[in-house]
């Protein structure tokens, strides 16, 4: 009996791997694919940015793709971006306690409202529902680059400083 038990749980231990592989191999067939950057930072922290790359294919930031001016948007595409710390932080000199975050964008005349949403596990577009579990906001000031990034792209450096690069726009903040 014992045996029984056994290879029916195997069986059903493997029949969820194999969907959960699959499902993850479908994510790698989409238009904007999964992406993910981790490193360690020099307060110790291991911070990790999981997103989807969408891509220009032609469109103009503000026009015609996002972001928009005065929209929130997802800092990605399909599923929220997330933004997770294993150590409390600080981001532009204000407290992020330790967790796993969705990050949303607002392009105002002020600067880029950068926000941390402590609902995560999310459709991107689903900020408005949620938006009064906001853990933090910081405002930044884009940049731009004379180099055209066609897919956007995260980026941590050792020191703690996050660039989002898509299109011309650079959005950098940083995480201490």
């Amino acid at each position: 009996m014992k045996q029984i038990f056994a290879s029916a749980l195997f069986a059903v231990a493997f029949l969820f791997g194999t969907i959960a592989q699959a499902q993850q191999q479908d994510k790698m067939k989409r238009a904007s694919p999964p992406a993910k950057v981790t490193q360690t930072i020099a307060s110790g922290a291991n911070i990790t940015i999981s997103y989807s790359q969408p891509s220009l294919k032609g469109r103009t930031i503000g026009k015609d793709v996002e972001p928009m001016r005065g929209q929130v948007w997802r800092m990605g595409a399909n599923e929220a971006t997330t933004f997770e710390t294993d150590m409390d932080v600080m981001i532009e000199g204000q407290k992020l306690p330790a967790g796993k975050y969705s990050v949303f964008g607002l392009w105002g005349d002020d600067g880029y409202t950068i926000i941390f949403n402590k609902a995560y596990s999310i459709w991107g577009t689903e900020y408005d529902k949620n938006k009064d579990k906001d853990a933090l906001k910081v405002v930044v000031r884009p940049g731009t680059s004379d180099a055209m990034q066609e897919k956007l792209t995260y980026m941590i450096s050792p020191e703690g400083l996050v660039s989002m690069h898509w299109g011309g726009m650079v959005i950098n903040f940083n995480v201490a």
